[in-house]
């Protein structure tokens, strides 16, 4: 404490305890001059400049972590704000990161629905487009041959009759008319039509899902483009959903229409089942205490009720049934075959081609200014830039500071 400082401070009127700031001071003196201390060491003035100087020695010591701290954040923020997006400034800036932006995300697709690739979404196993569009079209398969139509055992033969019973006509008995056989088979084929018009609408749903997800992260940062974006991919895929589920009522109606197949395995299949027909019809009509018959390639089918029909109907029931079990595993091994290869032809065309000229079309034919409303940022992205300008600048302001500090310290050691 300087002179002028003491004698402003003892020409106050201050008092401690009963006694004046003087009379501390005396005592202090007195009591300093009887210890046997150095009378260097001894004294509020060098007690004060003991504080100081342990004071500096902490700060000293604390400084070189503070300044660490400031600069990590500093540093972060930095980082951060340049990870950003660049503030756009014409419509030729907009033009080029909207084309970037369609170009990465066109990229992204092709790797995780055409080749497979899902390395940029390795956790997200929604995202892992191939596996899951495996796993449906399994799922598809499954449930077209386990639904009711696939029941070639039960009421055996019964609806085989019926039919050529209906379809009786002035004609040899053991003709066999293809309109009973066409007949069957568009019951057969109306009834599981539903299977594969649903399978479509799930398929390309999940299809939307995915292509959108990778739309919205690669335009994160422009809320008006993913609005578009999102738009035309809507727009799109809703075309293509409508497309497949015509192309899936044409193929249905095509198998009721026809009765046809060039697979060699329609002929085998066929014979192996018919070369059983002459046993069948023995133990139907003469072997009266057999209740039910084995037929390989089918199962054991139930016979006691059939023993009331005439043997020329019950062998052209059994050829019916026998020629519709061989052509119905072709006819639903061809609903699931088309259905592969039309996902796999309408996904690429997706990716590679339509998608890129809907959101184009979508973006920049429609004349609004939809480009340059991308020069808009945000009001979350445009807060977030000013709360990062400014702690960038605090930061930097007060490392200037802290370095000053520092080099006073170093200076004074």
């Amino acid at each position: 404490m300087s002179n002028s400082s003491e004698n402003e401070v003892e020409s106050l009127p201050q008092i401690i305890g009963d006694k004046s700031y003087k009379e501390a001071r005396k005592e202090e003196a007195d009591s300093f001059e009887n210890h046997p201390l150095d009378k260097s060491m001894v004294g509020i003035p060098v007690l004060a400049q003991k504080l100081v100087h342990t004071q500096a020695t902490i700060i000293a010591r604390c400084l070189p972590e503070i300044v660490r701290t400031s600069n990590e954040k500093l540093n972060a923020s930095v980082s951060e704000l340049n990870r950003m997006p660049k503030t756009l400034s014409s419509v030729g800036e907009a033009l080029t990161t909207f084309m970037g932006i369609v170009g990465s995300a066109k990229e992204s697709l092709n790797k995780i629905i055409v080749r497979g690739d899902y390395d940029e979404y390795l956790e997200d196993k929604n995202m892992h487009c191939t596996a899951r569009l495996v796993e449906m079209l399994d799922q598809y398969s499954d449930e077209l041959h386990k639904c009711s139509e696939n029941d070639l055992t039960g009421n055996f033969l019964m609806d085989e009759i019926q039919v050529l019973e209906e379809a009786k006509g002035i004609q040899l008995p053991n003709f066999l008319s293809r309109t009973t056989f066409l007949a069957i088979l568009q019951k057969k084929v109306e009834k599981v039509s539903h299977i594969p018009v649903a399978f479509v609408e799930k398929v390309w749903t999940y299809i939307e899902g995915v292509v959108i997800s990778v739309l919205m992260h690669h335009s994160e940062n422009y809320h008006r483009l993913q609005l578009s974006t999102r738009r035309a991919s809507h727009n799109l895929i809703a075309r293509m959903k409508e497309h497949s589920r015509n192309w899936v009522t044409e193929i249905v109606q095509m198998e009721k229409l026809t009765d046809y197949t060039s697979n060699p395995e329609y002929m085998k299949d066929w014979n192996k089942l018919m070369a059983q027909q002459h046993d069948f019809t023995r133990d139907v009509l003469e072997n009266g205490y057999v209740a039910t018959f084995k037929i390989e390639g089918l199962g054991v089918v139930p016979i006691a009720g059939l023993r009331g029909y005439e043997q020329h109907v019950l062998l052209q029931a059994f050829d019916l049934k026998m020629r519709m079990t061989a052509y119905w595993k072709i006819v639903l091994r061809r609903l699931v075959d088309f259905m592969a290869l039309h996902l796999q032809f309408c996904v690429r065309n997706l990716v590679n081609k339509e998608l890129q000229e809907e959101i184009v079309q979508e973006l920049v034919g429609r004349h609004d200014g939809a480009i340059e409303r991308m020069l808009e940022e945000s009001p979350a992205v445009a807060a977030k830039r000013e709360k990062l300008n400014v702690s960038i600048k605090l930061l930097r302001e007060s490392s200037n500071v802290l370095g000053n500090i520092m080099d006073k310290i170093a200076s004074n050691v």
